[in-house]
């Protein structure tokens, strides 16, 4: 068995160790302060900056990144990064835009993660539909990721990328065995332009997809840091504390690391 060390480093950025890889997630490194507009009149303020800085990161061999378009997800000083670091794992449509180092895939495609003296790991985009029935034209593409080596005990490494709960997570609960989730939270909503619509899951919704995964570990991610986030830590943690999955579940504060089971 293989453990995993996950690093929380604000946002849904995160710093996953194992097998010899380290992989980094939705990297967003910009400081505090700035605004990021998203299309249809749609905007958000970073509130937090990073707790770890990028030149502190050391060696990155991957990188996956759920969407490009999103300031919340790829900032502009990641994006500058992503040829520094290794092959970037992204959708079809972020990759003709990224170029350079970026594969592009889309849902239920694979990629390998192999090299010399590192556990060989298959990587699996899972599907994502990133606000209510009918938003995708607004919203774009987006995927998760799943990660499979030979040793795993628990089931899978699930990122679950910018969500709701609908079909297509359903289907990941079906086909792949999951031990471990980032989960993506936040309750994404702009009141005014959208009304209640949602963007991202709230906590409601997420224990909702832990009654369907049956996860081993859970490190919910992707609440905290921006302004158009409607659901922090504090209510989301009393939602999910109901749920009978509430002891698997690990708050890791912005540069927190736990090393789970995997």
């Amino acid at each position: 068995m293989t453990d995993a060390k996950i690093t929380h480093i604000g946002g849904p950025t995160a710093l996953i160790e194992v097998g010899g890889w380290r992989i980094l997630t939705d990297p967003t490194f910009d400081p505090p302060g700035k605004r990021y507009f998203f299309g249809w009149g749609t905007m958000s303020r970073k509130l937090a900056g990073p707790s770890i800085q990028a030149k502190d990161l050391g060696r990155i061999d991957a990188v996956l990144v759920s969407h490009h378009h999103h300031g919340d997800n790829l900032d502009p000083s990641a994006k500058a990064l992503l040829p520094t670091w290794g092959t970037t794992y992204t959708t079809l449509k972020a990759s003709r835009k990224l170029g350079g180092n970026s594969v592009g895939l889309t849902a239920w495609d694979t990629a390998t993660l192999e090299a010399s003296g590192k556990e060989t790991i298959t990587l699996t985009a899972t599907p994502c539909r990133h606000g209510p029935a009918g938003s995708e034209p607004i919203t774009g593409p987006v995927i998760g990721f799943s990660l499979r080596w030979a040793d795993q005990a628990n089931g899978e490494l699930w990122i679950t990328g910018d969500t709701v709960l609908y079909a297509g997570l359903r289907d990941v609960a079906a086909r792949l065995k999951i031990g471990t989730i980032l989960m993506h939270l936040g309750s994404v909503r702009f009141r005014y332009l959208s009304g209640w619509f949602r963007y991202t899951m709230d906590a409601r919704e997420g224990a909702e997809l832990l009654d369907l995964v049956k996860p081993t570990n859970v490190v919910p991610v992707h609440y905290e840091g921006w302004s158009h986030f409607q659901q922090g830590r504090d209510s989301a943690e009393q939602v999910l504390a109901a749920s009978p999955y509430a002891d698997r579940i690990h708050w890791l504060d912005p540069g927190e690391s736990a090393t789970l089971p995997v």
